[in-house]
């Protein structure tokens, strides 16, 4: 039997991967509803959007009348019940943290049609963790987007023991329609494929800085130079995952193991970052500033000039 196409789609949560998961869903051709909490997230991820339309054109040939075609697309509101009528796949992407996302199950199940299917853009929990707070375990599983998601087009999908078959389907159906590569995740494993990669690097990256034993541009260009082809390296990757995404994990992950270093490093980000507004990409400065950051810079990964000895001693010496 052909898998239902869903293409009446509502996105919860207005942030930096929200807007993008309903913009790109929007682009291919899906009728998308964005809901926040606060207007103010909202005029957010409008703004961002104006962003991705010149990405879009710049990086995917989209013309200016498909850029028209997604805007027409796309609605933004703040009534979670008006948000879900009549949606065939709601998407959830609030904050990583088990209570926020526990709540917004909580509230949105009594508003949802009987046939609409729930995900979770979840980047290191388990749809286990939950499935009962939606109220449809069989209709809920996790559908994992990466930062980037026009360029870094992976979806991945992980069930949990007790999500229905067709729940599966439709949601990998769906991924491929809007341009995604299904990743299946065979079993549920915090990080699932991507952040079990990901995550510890990104934490060792953040703890040689944290402990002031290399700095971001050197990480990165170490990190680089031993995988010839990549354009970016861990601090640079920080960048695009966020700042405040990066707190949440190494925060929950460092609570739940009880690892100093990893709290000592999700404490430097906060002070360093967060508390100043650099969010990364997302905000244009994070370890490097943006567009333009130090590592697509020409000679990122050359031999220094002999006129730099002085200035990498220092460093090496603390001077």
């Amino acid at each position: 039997m052909k898998t239902p196409s869903l293409d009446n789609v509502t996105v919860l949560g207005a942030g930096v991967l929200g807007g993008q998961i309903a913009w790109q869903s929007a682009f291919k051709g899906k009728n998308v509803t964005v809901y926040d909490l606060h207007e103010e997230g909202l005029a957010h991820c409008r703004s961002a959007q104006l962003r991705y339309a010149d990405i879009y054109m710049q990086d995917l040939d989209a013309t200016p009348e498909m850029i028209d075609e997604t805007r027409s697309r796309l609605e933004f509101t703040t009534d979670m019940p008006g948000a879900v009528a009549g949606a065939d796949l709601v998407i959830e992407a609030v904050p990583e943290i088990p209570e926020v996302k526990t709540s917004v199950y909580s509230e949105l199940a009594p508003h949802l049609p009987e046939h609409t299917l729930l995900v979770t853009n979840t980047s290191t929990l388990l749809p286990s963790q939950f499935a009962e707070a939606t109220g449809r375990p069989e209709k809920y599983c996790t559908l994992h987007f990466a930062n980037l998601i026009w360029e870094l087009n992976v979806g991945e999908i992980m069930a949990h023991p007790g999500t229905a078959e067709s729940t599966v389907e439709a949601v990998t159906r769906y991924a491929i329609e809007i341009g995604m590569v299904p990743i299946p995740v065979q079993k549920e494993q915090n990080g699932y494929v991507l952040n079990t990669l990901l995550v510890p690097m990104a934490n060792a990256a953040q703890t040689l800085i944290t402990n002031a034993i290399s700095t971001p541009e050197y990480i990165d260009r170490t990190y680089m130079i031993m995988n010839r082809g990549c354009n970016l390296g861990p601090c640079g990757m920080i960048d695009v995952v966020g700042m405040t995404t990066m707190y949440n994990v190494l925060s929950h992950w460092g609570e739940e193991r009880n690892d100093e270093q990893m709290l000592k490093n999700a404490a430097y980000i906060k002070e360093n970052f967060i508390e100043h507004g650099k969010l990364g990409v997302h905000t244009g400065e994070g370890y490097y500033t943006y567009p333009n950051p130090g590592y697509q810079a020409e000679g990122f990964l050359d031999v220094p000039d002999l006129g730099q000895v002085d200035e990498i001693a220092g460093i090496v010496l603390n001077s």
